[in-house]
């Protein structure tokens, strides 16, 4: 799905969605060789677990740092 159709089935703003793109919130499932960026339902999820979290009181940078953990649980060990 493009940004607009991902945003609409998230139920968030296209703006929304590109700000969590900007912070690195968010990666495009894939890009198109004409650069636009494709997202999945997986993606979908990912911006309402967002939302979730954001209304629920977490700063979008501590979301994306809990984000950043799952994703490389190793980083930051030493």
């Amino acid at each position: 799905m493009q940004i607009g159709k991902t945003a609409q089935k998230a139920g968030v703003s296209k703006q929304s969605l590109q700000y969590y793109l900007m912070v690195g919130l968010l990666e495009p499932t894939c890009v198109t060789p004409s650069g636009r960026r494709m997202f999945d339902n997986a993606a979908v999820e990912r911006i309402r677990l967002i939302q979730k979290l954001n209304k629920s009181g977490y700063p979008l940078r501590a979301i994306r740092e809990l984000f950043m953990e799952r994703e490389n649980p190793e980083k930051g060990k030493k």
